[in-house]
């Protein structure tokens, strides 16, 4: 089973339910993972999103990944991906995958930039941070198809449209 906390500052607060978009979101990526079987465990999977700002967004990546800007989206694993399949119980019955935090300001610039919806690309992000806890990344060309078709498999499950179907027609 999963857990998603969230914890949204003032600048998301609109009539959108955060809450049940990024639990929709971690579901749906964990779901079209190769650890979809995490979801059937008899522990509780917790995984926390956090929608904040720029400014702390920008602060976190300068501090963790040496980066002096802010970024759409950034992922911070609590359990090491070789060690998710050995899961198997917890001593109290939950387990932290980790957290996703998402910048509201280069969340919006990038939707209205792609000409989405915003609350499409939130949950893009949501998927792409979660599949990050879980150990995929994009820093070769393989690992980035990998990741992209996850991507698209549970965006597929959230009736959200390929948004690499573009960039793939001009290949």
């Amino acid at each position: 089973m999963l857990q998603t906390e969230l914890n949204a500052s003032s600048e998301w607060e609109n009539d959108e339910d955060w809450t049940d978009l990024a639990a929709r979101a971690a579901k749906a990526a964990i779901g079209a993972s190769s650890h979809a079987d995490l979801l059937s465990r008899n522990f509780v999977l917790e995984l926390s999103v956090k929608l904040s700002d720029d400014s702390e967004v920008h602060s976190l990546n300068k501090a963790y990944r040496g980066k002096d800007k802010p970024t759409n989206v950034l992922s911070f694993p609590q359990i090491q991906p070789d060690l998710l399949e050995t899961l198997a119980n917890t001593d109290d019955g939950e387990a932290l995958l980790g957290d996703v935090i998402l910048a509201y300001e280069t969340c919006r610039a990038e939707a209205s930039a792609k000409n989405i919806a915003f609350r499409d690309h939130v949950s893009h992000l949501v998927v792409h941070g979660s599949l990050h806890l879980l150990g995929y990344d994009h820093e070769n060309e393989i690992e980035a198809g990998l990741m992209e078709n996850c991507e698209i498999n549970a965006l597929a499950t959230l009736g959200i449209a390929n948004p690499y179907a573009e960039q793939a027609q001009n290949r």
